[in-house]
């Protein structure tokens, strides 16, 4: 590829709504432009980086067994109401009407699309398990679209669909689509973990996501350092202490904190540490209140205490008046002790170890010191509810949990039978009998991957991309070429013979002086560059740098060509 003849549009200035690094690099080396709130141009170059990472996944997808379909991305209001899921999906289902005012969405996701065709095309236990794939563009109408491509409403996914007689086969499948995530993000160059993770609105079983590691990641993830362990904060363990609750030495005592409502407010009030006070949240739950009581060191889990029998599914604050109204105090003033017995109080590990503490009054401007589990303040259960913080154990009792920060691209489910139960995708088992399938279901973020890989790889020059990535290889830089013959003989026959061996090449034959010449291979991210010039030739010597490399080198043409042997 010549330069003079492609479309690179490199630009020094970035709007102002530009608030993430991949965003702004992409925009600077002219890869996306925007169209819409969330929805992007992929630009020739941007594109030449879209189409490696799918064919990455393509290739790892087909290698795992995975057939690959295209299913409409247009989607019918009545396959979503089959699975409850019209209403259900909320403000992010966009959708449209045709001139019959048949109702439609444009689908952010195809559980119903496959599954159909699954009840349609599958009849016998002899055609399990199967894995349908596509790669498709996907719409989500995210109520702040922002970062990019990074949270975009229109981008590219890659998602997959498998369907078994039974769970046994569904794990099979389950771990050999986890094995084929973990060959794409090697290949690709990218450094990821794969955490145990919630299943959210998809639902089902059991779930994995993978993420890239990037300072600027949105979520939080916990890892061992002593294992491999490493799941979502919102799904990570916090183990209980190891050593048993104190006895209680200290006497209750009701004491003033007239404007003290908050735990720093109150244990530095009170002169106590914020591990021996205790955080009591009430929440609805599914026959009236729920007290959720944590140390006041640490924040109650909402994805942990959703999944409480006392509670609907989610955790939902009680409002202040609800608050007054059972116990005629303000939040801020709420306590374990004295509560009536019609409110269950689930207590955290960390919290049901603790004795002698300090918690609400359940009155206005007071707190208690000195109180006690079981003597003053009832435990109806000891769960896990609170979200894990640097320092704590391992669930898997090797080293220690950290906290670093991930940008999530791939997440895989097992879904169990929800989906096919709601749309009566069967087949008939060995003894003839109709049985519901076995669902997985796994999704790749393909445009999303090219963000967070320039989030794990870039400088104050722009772009390192992991070479799998590159939208070439290597540049060839030229210059002065108009005036020297020479030079574009030799820049030439070192880009045909690159070439020839299979590397991928762009020839900067544009005429640029050298200074933006190489700002603008820095800026896209070219992983080698060889400069050809007229005193160069003359001492028999190209100008090689890697992308990464403080300096550059001078070599001769065979040592450059070795360099890619």
């Amino acid at each position: 590829m010549r330069l003079s003849q492609f479309h690179l549009a490199t630009v020094k200035e970035i709007p102002a709504d530009a608030e993430i690094v991949s965003h702004k690099l992409m925009l600077r080396a002219g890869m996306i432009r925007k169209l819409a709130a969330g929805i992007y141009t992929w630009a020739p170059l941007g594109l030449r980086v879209l189409r490696k990472v799918e064919a990455v996944v393509r290739e790892e997808m087909n290698r795992a067994g995975a057939i690959e379909v295209l299913m409409p991305s247009i989607q019918p209001r009545e396959l979503w109401e089959e699975t409850g899921r019209w209403e259900k999906f909320g403000g992010q289902l966009l959708k449209i009407k045709d001139r019959k005012e048949s109702e439609f969405c444009f689908g952010p996701t195809h559980e119903e699309v496959i599954t159909d065709f699954a009840r349609a095309e599958l009849n016998s236990y002899k055609q399990l398990p199967i894995n349908f794939y596509q790669i498709q563009t996907k719409f989500r109408d995210e109520i702040r679209p922002r970062f990019g491509v990074m949270r975009a409403r229109e981008f590219l996914m890659k998602d997959a669909y498998s369907f078994h007689l039974g769970e046994e086969c569904l794990g099979k499948e389950y771990w050999n689509m986890y094995n084929a995530y973990s060959r794409i993000f090697t290949r690709l160059g990218l450094g990821f973990r794969a955490v145990e993770a919630d299943t959210g609105a998809i639902g089902g079983n059991a779930s994995h996501e993978f993420h890239v590691l990037a300072e600027s990641g949105e979520d939080a993830i916990a890892f061992s350092t002593g294992s491999e362990y490493a799941a979502n904060v919102e799904m990570a363990e916090a183990v209980a202490p190891s050593a048993e609750r104190p006895a209680a030495t200290a006497t209750l005592e009701r004491v003033d904190t007239p404007t003290q409502r908050t735990i720093d407010e109150v244990s530095a009030f009170l002169g106590v540490d914020a591990t021996h006070c205790i955080k009591t949240i009430l929440v609805r739950g599914t026959d009236g209140l729920v007290a959720l009581c944590v140390r006041g060191d640490h924040e109650v889990n909402e994805i942990k205490a959703g999944k409480l029998p006392e509670l609907p599914g989610d955790s939902q604050l009680a409002d202040e008046a609800e608050i007054v109204r059972v116990l005629g105090c303000r939040p801020g003033f709420i306590g374990p002790a004295g509560l009536p017995d019609s409110i269950p109080v689930i207590v955290d590990r960390s919290a049901a170890a603790v004795a002698n503490f300090v918690c609400g009054g359940n009155q206005d401007g007071t707190h208690f010191r000195g109180a006690n589990w079981e003597r003053d303040a009832r435990i109806t259960r000891v769960a896990d509810i609170r979200k894990v913080v640097d320092g704590d154990a391992s669930p898997d009792g090797k080293g220690q949990i950290r906290i670093g920060r991930g940008i999530e691209v791939g997440h895989v489910f097992q879904l169990g039978t929800k989906y096919a139960e709601a749309l009566q995708a069967t087949v008939l088992d060995n003894d003839g009998k109709k049985k519901v399938m076995h669902m997985g279901c796994y999704g790749i973020g393909v445009s999303r991957i090219v963000a967070a890989a320039i989030e794990q790889n870039f400088d104050a020059s722009g772009i390192c991309w992991p070479e799998p990535m590159a939208p070439w290889r290597v540049a060839i830089c030229l210059i002065n070429p108009k005036n020297d013959a020479a030079v574009i003989d030799a820049a030439t026959s070192l880009y045909d013979e690159l070439t020839a061996r299979g590397i991928e090449v762009v020839m900067d034959d544009r005429g640029l002086r050298p200074g933006p010449m190489f700002a603008d291979m820095e800026l896209i991210g070219i992983p080698h560059r060889v400069v050809v010039s007229e005193r160069g030739l003359a001492a028999g010597t190209f100008e090689y740098r890697a992308r990464r490399d403080a300096d550059s080198r001078q070599l001769s043409r065979e040592e450059v060509l070795a360099l890619f042997a």
